[in-house]
């Protein structure tokens, strides 16, 4: 680092950022791990730190804790909001002791045995996306397999009508611009609007569902009852709002992003395509490697120190799992690299810790396992056949468009 860098700044609009952010995680580890942003939002890179962070039971989630911030950006979000900001009591952005209720009463259909009975299914959808692929010989791997797959898959979980399947991904698209602090605040009216035009859709979609209760997830939640203990009709919405977004837009990349890093990694393609065994392994490094959400957010409720730094309590605090996935410290000299056979992979933080452990890993590996698998191994000829396209997303970072040839 010169001189001129010593004191580096997380800086995710720069030029090449969204190709590769692992240079820049690498400088800011190197010179400034503990880092307080330009919007007010600390950042931390270690993975020591980010996992500390993660499982501390003191944090909170939840916005209305955030006591320093951008107030003239912040003045901005309200005025786009009509004066008042609404609290979404999804489990994403819910403290205990609601937190854990609520993940109680949604955990019931995420057990290992639902999932693994969704096997049969999850394969069915792969090779018929696989299908259409091998008849033109070419085409994009996100529209055609990566993007329909996990939707599909959450949508028949849900017992979700037919519906608008574009109308729905550009909608969602929208609002997980919520979770990229340095965008939110310019697209707010953007996400707003999005995220009422969803809310809509899932309220009538639960009405529809009253209607016709099914054996799925989605009558589940509305029956569900726990101690007396129900969803509200809030509370019900945001969580089948959480499922249905979080239950595609992450997997997407994973799968997306994947195949197009082992496709630039041919030899750790050829490993993964020879032993099927590794399916149910190689999934933990790409979730180690393309890190498919790049941060993790937490509003610290007192005064906490990291690494001789002080962060003040009522702050926002982004815990940098991307970083911390390739922190030398933790995953040795050989960090940088893809190793599908790398012992310990799971030991990754993609999906968080702590309490706030994502409910959907299991369901997000099956899916990528088999989707990325079984793609290796019908297709070993495969090539990238253009120009990819990045999501031009901070924190779910991945491909919109990946062109190959069979």
């Amino acid at each position: 680092m010169s001189p001129l860098t010593e004191t580096p700044m997380f800086n995710p609009l720069e030029a090449g950022y969204m190709e590769n952010p692992y240079p820049h995680f690498a400088e800011m580890r190197d010179g400034q791990p503990v880092h307080l942003s330009m919007m007010d939002v600390w950042v931390l890179f270690d993975h020591d730190d980010v996992f500390r962070l993660l499982r501390d039971p003191t944090m909170s989630v939840m916005d209305a804790k955030i006591e320093v911030r951008d107030e003239e950006r912040y003045a901005e979000m309200l005025e786009a909001a009509g004066g008042e900001l609404e609290q979404d009591s999804s489990m994403l952005n819910t403290d205990p002791p609601d937190h854990t209720r609520l993940r109680r009463l949604v955990s019931k259909a995420f057990t290992p045995a639902a999932i693994q009975a969704l096997r049969p299914r999850i394969q069915e959808l792969v090779d018929a996306a696989l299908d259409e692929l091998a008849a033109a010989g070419t085409g994009d791997i996100v529209k055609q397999l990566a993007f329909p797959l996990p939707f599909d898959v959450i949508s028949e979980m849900l017992g979700m009508p037919e519906s608008d399947k574009d109308q729905i991904a550009a909608w969602s698209g929208t609002i997980v611009k919520s979770l990229d602090p340095m965008l939110a605040l310019d697209s707010f009216a953007e996400i707003r609007a999005a995220s009422n035009a969803m809310n809509a859709h899932i309220d009538e979609v639960i009405r529809w569902k009253r209607e016709n209760p099914g054996d799925d997830l989605l009558t589940a939640l509305i029956a569900a009852e726990e101690g007396g203990d129900r969803l509200t009709p809030g509370e019900l919405r945001d969580q089948v709002n959480l499922l249905f977004i979080a239950g595609h837009e992450t997997t997407v990349n994973l799968i997306g992003t994947g195949i197009y890093e082992l496709l630039r990694h041919p030899e750790q393609a050829a490993i993964w395509r020879a032993d099927p065994e590794l399916d149910a392994t190689a999934v933990d490094e790409m979730l180690r490697f393309v890190s498919p959400v790049q941060f993790s957010r937490r509003i610290t409720l007192d005064d906490i120190e990291f690494q001789g730094t002080t962060i003040p309590k009522g702050m926002f605090v982004l815990a940098g799992l991307a970083s911390s996935n390739h922190d030398p410290k933790k995953w040795g000299p050989t960090a940088k690299e893809l190793d599908v056979r790398r012992d310990g992979a799971g030991q990754h933080l993609s999906f968080g810790s702590g309490a706030h452990y994502c409910l959907g890993a299991s369901l997000a590996k099956l899916e990528a396992a088999i989707a990325i698998g079984t793609f290796l191994r019908r297709f070993p000829d495969a090539a990238v056949s253009g120009d990819v396209e990045w999501n031009g997303r901070i924190n779910l970072r991945g491909l919109e468009y990946l062109p190959v040839t069979l």
